[in-house]
């Protein structure tokens, strides 16, 4: 092996690894796309690449008390593998049915763990990409070639989740800890917790950390949608006591879940007062008596303007009914030494905050991309369906649902890329890129995403940095499940795609 000159404790590699497709990102979307490869394209070789230690993306990486899915696992899985755990699982769970994946498919051989990829770029010359990895452990440098990449890396940064500073933070004599950096050896047990946030982590955290506190509070600056789902669905377990085959239970409930997420989204945009009504009502026999739900639990958006947060078994309600937590409504104007004083003036004691704040959205996990030597701007480029984009060749992401489970639309996107693999194999042509039609030009570049539809933090404060869309076909992202589900898989593979 030749080396060349590289930093002191680091190694640099000029063995260049080549395969035909190159999968960024070993979690949900990752790992549902090498199957897809492996099944449908079993003459192509593919190496999955990720930066972390182990498989699973978010469900690694977010080792919170309670950590678990707020969508139901039967959307949630994927469509190749029934899901026989219960409907709402944690972390841990879904883990343990990913290594099912990896392990009844043989895909562990193709996994290269704490392979960090920093940079892309792709050659018109030598119709492939060069792809520059760091090794997490070792710092060694690696190269890989590739013919076609596809990025399955996520859509947030793991490393620096959204971090607001306060005026007095540095004060605070207490622990400051964020969801998405919880340290294995946190002692809450006894202790007074602050929750910043109202979302789905902070939903998750507060049940599950006030049996061993002292006493939780979730302090939040404008309330979330919340709605109580059970663990376990009633006809998923009527199914299993029929002795009903699993892959039939999951076809159904999958089947039921879409009828149901259908409806309600239905509602939240030709009934949103009603759905609102219903929402408020189904929580208010599960709050405490007194309860002021309208400032607490009635959100100034409309329904599914963000995520309806899902609580199972109602136990964020339980934790507020039993005195374990509360509730407070108020925004933050700093951090005492004793914890944080609010704008209202009312102090909340603390021995310990946790920031549930979010997290920041990362273009293509920050790789560097440049195609014949020219840096890519991504900000400047357009969606093609949600899933590549203009003058990117050869390249393909996955991005999942806001209102349905993620990977619903990971098992879409790795069909149709399947289908456009085979596509350049039929006609001869290597090279796929998306392209702006003539009938184009004067099209409207809208941002990433439409406040109006979809408008949590996370998104808002993101859109800067993010690609375009357009106001037509195939410029266009964010559809519905049930749109998708017929329009990807006789999607047009010649319409606003360039082939050579």
């Amino acid at each position: 092996m030749t080396t060349m000159q590289a930093p002191a404790g680091r190694t640099s590699s000029t063995d260049v690894q080549h395969v035909d497709v190159l999968i960024v990102g070993a979690g949900i979307s990752g790992i549902g796309a090498a199957y897809h490869l492996q099944q449908e394209q079993p003459d192509r070789s593919f190496l999955i690449l990720d930066a972390l230690d182990t498989r699973g993306g978010t469900w690694r990486t977010h080792r919170y008390p309670g950590a678990r899915s707020d969508s139901d696992l039967f959307t949630f899985g994927y469509g190749f593998k029934p899901w026989r755990g219960p409907s709402i699982a944690t972390a841990d769970e879904i883990l343990t049915y990913l290594d099912e994946v990896i392990e009844e498919n043989d895909l562990a051989g193709k996994i290269r763990y704490r392979h960090r990829v920093t940079a892309a770029s792709w050659s018109s010359e030598e119709k492939q990409y060069t792809v520059e990895v760091t090794r997490e452990d070792t710092g060694e440098q690696l190269r890989f070639t590739t013919g076609f990449l596809w990025m399955c890396q996520g859509y947030y940064d793991h490393d620096k989740p959204f971090q607001p500073r306060w005026e007095g933070m540095d004060e605070f004599r207490g622990q400051v800890v964020h969801p998405q950096h919880w340290p294995e050896d946190l002692d809450y047990s006894g202790k007074r917790v602050v929750v910043i946030g109202s979302g789905a982590t902070a939903a998750t955290l507060v049940p599950a950390i006030a049996a061993d506190a002292k006493h939780v509070t979730m302090l939040q600056r404008s309330p979330t949608f919340f709605i109580s789902r059970p663990k376990v669905a009633e006809l998923a377990a009527t199914l299993r006591a029929l002795e009903i085959p699993d892959e039939w239970t999951h076809e159904i409930m999958r089947r039921a879940s879409f009828v149901q997420g259908e409806e309600i989204h239905r509602m939240s945009k030709e009934q949103p007062d009603a759905l609102r009504a219903f929402l408020i009502d189904s929580m208010r026999p599960l709050l405490p008596e007194g309860f002021d739900i309208d400032k607490h639990f009635n959100p100034t958006y409309r329904p599914w303007q963000q995520r309806l947060a899902a609580v199972p078994e109602g136990d964020l309600f339980t934790a507020l009914r039993e005195g374990n937590a509360s509730v407070v409504t108020d925004t933050i104007e700093r951090f005492t030494p004793t914890g944080i004083r609010l704008a209202s003036g009312e102090e909340l004691e603390a021995d310990i905050v946790v920031t549930a704040t979010g997290f920041d959205l990362s273009v293509f996990g920050n790789v560097a991309f440049t195609v014949d030597g020219a840096p890519v701007d991504f900000t400047q480029q357009v969606t093609y369906r949600g899933l590549m984009i203009t003058g990117v060749p050869n390249m393909a992401y996955v991005f999942g649902y806001f209102r349905a489970s993620w990977t619903l639309r990971a098992d879409l996107v790795s069909q149709f890329v399947c289908r456009l693999l085979a596509k350049m194999d039929d006609q001869g042509t290597p090279v796929v890129v998306p392209q702006l039609r003539p009938e184009d030009a004067d099209m409207p570049l809208l941002d990433w995403s439409d406040p109006e539809n979809f408008n949590p933090g996370y998104v808002m404060r993101s859109q800067h940095r993010m690609y375009k869309r357009g106001d037509r076909e195939p410029w266009t992202h964010h559809k519905e499940y049930a749109e998708e589900r017929t329009l990807l898989p006789t999607a047009d593979l010649d319409d606003g795609l360039v082939y050579s």
